[in-house]
């Protein structure tokens, strides 16, 4: 099972990360956030990184211009669309992107079912906040194109291994605190993802 670590506001816990075996990193483009990194910062880790490693900007209630002119400032590889978008906004993005789904009810989950798309517990903040979804929904469902955020942590990620998601996002589930990754639970939680069968 592939792996993101959101939520990197510095190189140490973005090399760290890709040293255990992340898949893909996460910066945080919403100024209200804890986790909040400039364009301009974001590009200075993402020049230091390896290869092959998926570099991917959360965006929230942006139009399509300022998240295109975001990606060109940061070099990131991939947006994650944080916010109910309409067609018009996917169809303006010049770059990949993974609509997100905050799920209220077991039916929000076949939203955008025939794409890869990350889902998240709803919760009236954007992101990083820790709630976790109700992992039942998704009993008899197809889960090979859904990342699933939300109240991850190397303790309860065991949980999520029979479902087979073709991801996982964690933030706050490996951190030392709000934007600060715990470089111990980060190798666990990755061990732990990798070693879903």
């Amino acid at each position: 099972m592939r792996v993101k670590i959101c939520g990197i506001t510095n190189l140490d816990d973005a090399l760290n990360a890709i040293h255990f075996g992340a898949d893909a990193l996460g910066f945080v483009f919403y100024k209200p956030s804890p986790r909040y990194i400039s364009p301009e910062d974001a590009r200075a880790i993402i020049e230091k990184l390896p290869p092959f490693v998926e570099k991917v900007g959360l965006f929230v209630n942006e139009d399509a211009q300022t998240i295109n002119k975001t990606v060109k400032i940061a070099q990131t590889t991939l947006s994650q669309i944080h916010f109910e978008a309409d067609k018009a906004l996917f169809e303006a993005l010049d770059h990949p992107y993974i609509p997100v789904i905050r799920a209220q009810k077991k039916e929000d989950i076949l939203l955008h079912v025939s794409q890869y798309r990350l889902i998240d517990a709803y919760c009236e903040a954007y992101g990083g906040m820790g709630k976790s979804l109700n992992l039942e929904w998704f009993e008899g469902v197809d889960c090979s194109k859904i990342i699933l955020a939300g109240g991850l942590n190397p303790e309860n990620i065991d949980l999520t291994c029979k479902y087979n998601f073709y991801a996982l996002d964690v933030s706050s589930g490996v951190e030392l605190s709000k934007g600060m990754k715990d470089s111990s639970k980060v190798a666990k939680f990755i061990q732990k993802a990798h070693a879903c069968q």
